[in-house]
């Protein structure tokens, strides 16, 4: 199987990175990693979709140190490689790390996901569930009784009158972004740096305000779906724990947050349960859950994070699952003969 990873830049992958951690389980089970960033499509004139791609030595891996060190190296060379002769393409990137720099880059993922699968690539997730959730408005189309109280607005009068319509505070953050950036907590419509927080937080467009979860301050669950179930494997739920740094609002691991153990409730196990048709609707195979008590703050369907630290505190790879869910939905598609749905085909 030839596995492509679609990520921002290869120079910004980490070694705690999910992505690496597939593309690195790609590769010890035999299979051959290429990985794009949005420069490297092309269309050409006889309506052939070509990628020039990095190409990574079929080799295995021991430590995703070695790996990433591989991913890196200046001397790999970039193949020019029909569309068509990949079997899967990820869509890993983030947009919103894309927003002020590169514009451009923003939706080159989804649109040119389209493309591959016109041609017969299974794209995870699906392009056009991808294009649902491009800000967190998607979080809205999930039933109700699993979202704090919500408002989305850029009207400040709005936003003070619903931070003093919860006497336990509310969280401010932009409706499109992620990873803890510009998030803040807010008491009331009173407190002396109200100002200076909408404008930081409006720069970026709609803001989101949500009613404070006091269970917040013991940091959130980051818990995996896969195929609109809970990711398992050896009995092990692929979940973790994340605490915030004293002080931080953000429990995000690398912004400050720590990783910490979970056990899986049966409370979680029924929030993630009232996820499922959304997801599976939606083509989304692999996602993540943020959920704080009884409630769900966000889903992240575009590159959770996360494997990485819950491999170290569960003893268990989850990787492996992942890519052999991936080898069924190829050999699924080869079955069929490219007939299969892809949103179909991305949950089964």
């Amino acid at each position: 199987m030839r596995l492509a990873f679609f990520v921002n830049s290869i120079e910004g992958e980490q070694p705690t990175f999910a992505t690496g951690l597939l593309a690195m389980a790609a590769l010890n089970r035999g299979h051959e990693v290429v990985y794009l960033t949005p420069s490297d499509f092309t269309l050409r004139p006889d309506d052939s979709l070509v990628v020039h791609g990095l190409v990574l030595p079929r080799q295995k891996y021991k430590k995703i140190e070695n790996f990433h060190a591989v991913l890196q190296e200046k001397k790999l060379d970039r193949e020019t490689i029909n569309i068509e002769d990949i079997d899967a393409l990820m869509l890993r990137n983030d947009p919103s790390l894309d927003q002020t720099a590169r514009p451009w880059a923003v939706n080159s993922g989804i649109l040119f996901g389209r493309l591959a699968e016109q041609r017969g690539v299974v794209v995870l997730n699906d392009p056009e569930g991808l294009a649902l959730a491009q800000n967190k408005l998607y979080f809205q189309s999930f039933p109700e009784i699993v979202r704090p109280t919500t408002l989305i607005s850029r009207n400040v009068d709005e936003i003070r009158a619903f931070a003093d319509a919860h006497p336990k505070g509310v969280i401010v953050k932009p409706l499109q972004g992620s990873g803890g950036k510009n998030v803040f907590k807010i008491g009331s419509s009173k407190e002396t740096n109200l100002n200076q927080i909408f404008e930081a937080v409006s720069v970026e467009g709609y803001l989101i305000a949500q009613a404070y979860l006091p269970a917040a301050k013991d940091g959130d669950i980051r818990f995996f779906m896969m195929n609109g179930e809970p990711l398992m494997r050896d009995g092990k739920y692929a979940a973790l724990r994340r605490v915030p740094a004293k002080g931080d609002l953000r429990s995000n691991i690398h912004a400050s947050g720590t990783a910490e153990a979970v056990d899986v409730t049966d409370d979680v196990i029924a929030l993630a349960e009232m996820m499922r048709p959304k997801l599976v609707e939606d083509g989304m195979f692999l996602v993540g859950l943020d959920i704080v008590g009884d409630k769900i703050l966000e889903v992240n369907v575009f590159s959770p994070g996360g494997l990485a630290h819950i491999r170290d505190l569960t003893k268990v790879d989850f990787t492996d699952t992942v890519i052999e869910a991936i080898e069924k939905k190829v050999t699924m598609q080869a079955a069929s003969s490219g007939m299969l749905n892809n949103r179909l085909l991305a949950t089964l």
